[in-house]
């Protein structure tokens, strides 16, 4: 095992990225970039870490935002569910530990939004603590190094890898063995055309012995996915334009859209303004369609939502609809909403 710890710690020596949370590996530093890292890949997720800095230099700072804020700097990344115990977790760190994040990995796990492989990385990487991570990159460079054919997503696969990787940690420098061992999974150890050829670990791989790695790691299907049809209405008057905010616990909860008629097949424009969904919200006021847009193809991870704008303009406002969750807003102000990437893609279309 030292021989695999020394080399993947001289490999990383020599190969690792400079990335800002890796000068000063402070609690919130790390738990921070681990947690938009999450969501996309670092080259992305660097400008998202620097915003996020630079706005709420502490976890102290994030707390004191307000949630809508805390989207809107999050918009475009998804699983918005994950920015809302973003800001939850930083108000904890505030409440409970005043401003400090625990060290205790089983006390980081009762954060909120924290599960094992975040506590384990704040815990190893900040408090340099012995508890492996395992990533994506980790369960790759895992499966190929001992190839191992027991799918990576099941009760069983998930218990044997995290045996292996605690087995492999090196207990002296957990949290440098840790970034080294994600960051060859990301850098050699890819997913396609890994760098086999001249791979450090290339005489203690079993999968490349088996020529087998490029069919590890193993992982069951994914979920099935549905698809939803939204018909969103682009509602305009002089006064400016109306906005809906998603209050309930469907998708992109407390962002900001327009009025969706949900539909359970494809509808043309006419077939939306017939509807008795668009009656009562109209309230037989005159209007004029200008304009109906191609669909939008909007895939998440189990659903497909092909989506269709119709822009609508009234002569007069829609007293009765005016709620804090659908209102009217000046054009010039939408910016200033944390929005869901569709609608985005819409506004920028």
């Amino acid at each position: 095992m030292n021989i695999i710890h020394d080399t993947l710690i001289n490999w990383y020596a020599e190969n690792h990225r400079d990335l800002p949370w890796r000068h000063d590996p402070a609690p919130y530093e790390v738990w921070l970039s681990e947690v938009i890292l999450q969501q996309t890949r670092v080259n992305q997720g660097m400008d998202y870490y620097l915003r996020f800095i630079e706005r709420w230099p502490t976890v102290t700072d994030l707390a004191k935002a307000s949630e809508e804020e805390v989207l809107k700097m999050w918009q475009g990344l998804g699983y918005y569910s994950r920015a809302r115990n973003l800001h939850h977790c930083a108000q904890q760190v505030v409440k409970q530990y005043d401003g400090q994040f625990p060290s205790n990995f089983e006390q980081l796990k009762q954060l909120k939004g924290v599960g094992d492989y975040t506590a384990a990385a704040i815990a190893s990487i900040a408090f340099n603590l012995p508890h492996a991570v395992i990533d994506g990159n980790v369960y790759r460079v895992l499966a190929r190094l001992y190839d191992i054919d027991t799918p990576i997503n099941i009760n069983e696969g998930q218990k044997l890898f995290a045996q292996l990787a605690d087995e492999l940690l090196n207990r002296e420098q957990p949290g440098l063995h840790n970034q080294a061992v994600m960051e060859f999974g990301a850098l050699h150890c890819t997913p396609k055309n890994p760098k086999c050829l001249y791979c450090p670990l290339q005489a203690h791989c079993l999968a490349f012995a088996h020529q087998t790695v490029l069919q590890r790691p193993v992982k069951l299907p994914k979920t099935k996915v549905t698809t939803r049809y939204f018909n969103y209405l682009v509602i305009r008057t002089k006064d400016g334009i109306y906005l809906h905010k998603r209050s309930n616990n469907d998708i992109w909860k407390n962002l900001y859209d327009f009025p969706c008629i949900e539909s359970e097949k494809s509808l043309s424009a006419e077939e939306v303004i017939v509807s008795e969904q668009f009656k009562q919200l109209i309230e037989n006021k005159p209007f004029t369609i200008i304009k109906v847009s191609p669909v939008f193809t909007h895939k998440l991870t189990h659903r497909t939502i092909l989506a269709q704008f119709i822009e609508i303009k009234l002569e007069k406002k829609i007293l009765r609809i005016e709620t804090k969750d659908l209102f009217l807003t000046p054009e010039k102000d939408l910016g200033s909403f944390p929005i869901p990437r569709l609608i985005d893609l819409y506004l920028n279309n």
